[in-house]
């Protein structure tokens, strides 16, 4: 695997400072399978980004001829063809996997997310993004990753030398992967900077746009992998001394120092705050446990509801204040100026969520499930797919961020709901939770027993019975759920336009007209 770049410096670096305005936006957590209420894995993505094409694809397995090459394509994620950047030997076969704006699980259960992060050193900036020609960005170390890899460690593995050839482009990023087994967590810091370490099985992980791996035992090597040049690079260039401790170093304060990151650490307390409230940590701390034990073993629908968080009962509640307006609405627009809003885990700009839940026990295309829907995770749906599914619904091709809204179009159908809880949040979210959330566990219940009959089937050698099985029941649950979703918007609308409830006056709370000012009119 030997690069030919193609592409001049001077394009890359156009490409890097291109990506580099994207906002840094993502949460990602994971959770081991001995953490979990039914030994399953997960890891999750919140894609935050701000320029992300929703539509999602099923790329499929292929054999190639010997011979063939793998176009080395940067920043291929977008709604325009991406940049051919080199090339590399493509391998003999592909797996099938999920594109979307970012790739997140193939056909072996293998899934991932990711986290940008950066740092407030403009020095390091400047050497590990700025002057670099690296070209592999983080959708196409992903998306080969997901092409090549059976499982998560090989995964780390593939991109891990994918970055030490050809060299990592834009702003660093926190990657979580799991094969059900394992969970690995991987950082990205520029040029061919690269530490991974895998999660203890009994732990849970979160990364919030600021880099994670610290305390790290760098001679462990079956829990630990990195590129050769972790420590010298940095002595190198002056921003360590010569005198490290090889079993407690930290590349996230060597290669992405940031001093002060509310936006980062409100997140990450939050997220180990209500899975391990037993640590009574504080909100105002700089730097978190890189994993914690949760008091009690979790399930994919607590997953989800850590996803949808916005610091409710907190001092940070985001349902509190003036800025909620009067009915509670936790969502925070992009504002301009100096100051800031507290950034929760749930946000407007979510362009999907994907909890991605592998089972150890099961074969290989029938043990990972994606969870996903598009919007704020606190106003969708979560539906089951597989990346051996043999169609999608056509909805999910359907639209684009930057068009006028479509109803055929799932991921507007989604910020349709979205919009419309806005009216009056605090009785349109009860609506929703009342609708979503019995239907939500009921497929739970049915979704796993689908899983284990496929699993069956597939042991029995009946696979395109399985894989028929799992497409049919993973169809009709997406289509059926933007059909509710679509009749739930329309609801509403009815219920809560113009200010009314059905039309009818209900009026501000009384702690509004006070803050307002609502009053007799005076001449």
């Amino acid at each position: 695997m030997r690069n030919k770049k193609l592409a001049s410096f001077a394009v890359a670096l156009c490409l890097v400072m291109a990506m580099a305005l994207v906002a840094s936006a993502c949460t990602v957590v994971a959770v081991g399978k001995n953490a979990t209420v039914n030994g399953t894995s997960i890891i999750t993505h919140n894609d935050d980004s701000t320029s992300a094409n929703f539509k999602l694809w099923i790329i499929e397995e292929k054999d190639w001829p010997e011979g063939s090459v793998r176009k080395l394509i940067m920043n291929d994620h977008g709604y325009e063809p991406g940049d051919v950047m080199g090339e590399m030997p493509q391998a003999s076969h592909t797996y099938r996997y999920f594109k979307s704006r970012y790739s997140f699980m193939n056909e072996m259960g293998v899934a991932m997310g990711e986290s940008t992060f950066g740092t407030d050193n403009e020095e390091i900036k400047k050497d590990l993004v700025k002057d670099s020609d690296g070209i592999i960005d983080c959708w196409l170390a992903q998306d080969i990753a997901l092409e090549r890899a059976a499982t998560a460690r090989e995964a780390v593995k593939i991109m891990g030398d994918l970055v030490e050839e050809f060299g990592w482009a834009g702003s660093g990023e926190t990657i979580n992967i799991t094969d059900g087994d394992e969970v690995w967590i991987a950082e990205f810091y520029g040029r061919d900077l690269w530490c991974a370490v895998r999660m203890p099985d009994d732990m849970f992980f979160v990364a919030a746009n600021r880099a994670r791996l610290r305390d790290i035992d760098l001679t462990d090597k079956e829990n630990v992998m990195h590129s050769p040049n972790i420590v010298s690079y940095g002595v190198n260039k002056g921003w360590i001394d010569g005198n490290v401790n090889w079993k407690s170093f930290s590349p996230a304060q060597v290669y992405a120092p940031y001093h002060d990151r509310l936006y980062s650490t409100r997140r990450v307390w939050r997220a180990q705050e209500l899975v391990a409230p037993s640590l009574k940590q504080s909100p105002k701390e700089h730097n978190y446990p890189l994993f914690v034990k949760p008091d009690k073993k979790l399930s994919t629908w607590d997953i989800f509801k850590i996803k949808g968080d916005y610091y409710e009962g907190t001092d940070y509640d985001l349902t509190e204040g003036p800025a909620a307006g009067p009915w509670g609405n936790p969502i925070r627009i992009a504002n301009k100026g100096e100051g800031a809003w507290e950034r929760s885990i749930n946000m407007h700009r979510t362009c999907y969520v994907h909890i991605g839940e592998v089972d150890p026990k099961l074969p290989a295309p029938i043990k990972g499930i994606s969870w996903f829907g598009y919007g704020a995770p606190d106003t969708t749906y979560l539906t089951p797919l597989w990346p051996i599914m043999r169609k999608l619904p056509k909805f999910y091709e359907v639209g684009s961020r930057y068009e006028d809204f479509r109803r055929d179009s799932g991921w507007w159908v989604n910020t349709y709901v979205q919009e419309m809880t806005t009216l009056r949040y605090c009785e349109a979210i009860k609506e929703i939770y009342a609708l979503r959330d019995p239907k939500m566990r009921e497929q739970f219940t049915e979704t796993y027993a689908v899983q284990k009959d496929a699993a069956k089937l597939w042991r029995q050698g009946k696979k395109n019975q399985a894989i028929d099985q799992l497409t049919r029941f993973a169809y009709d649950r997406a289509v059926d759920w933007n059909r509710t979703w679509l009749k739930l918007g329309d609801h509403l609308l009815g219920n809560y336009a113009l200010g009314y409830r059905n039309f009818k006056i209900t009026g501000y709370p009384q702690w509004w007209n006070d803050f307002i000012g609502y009053g007799p009119l005076e001449r």
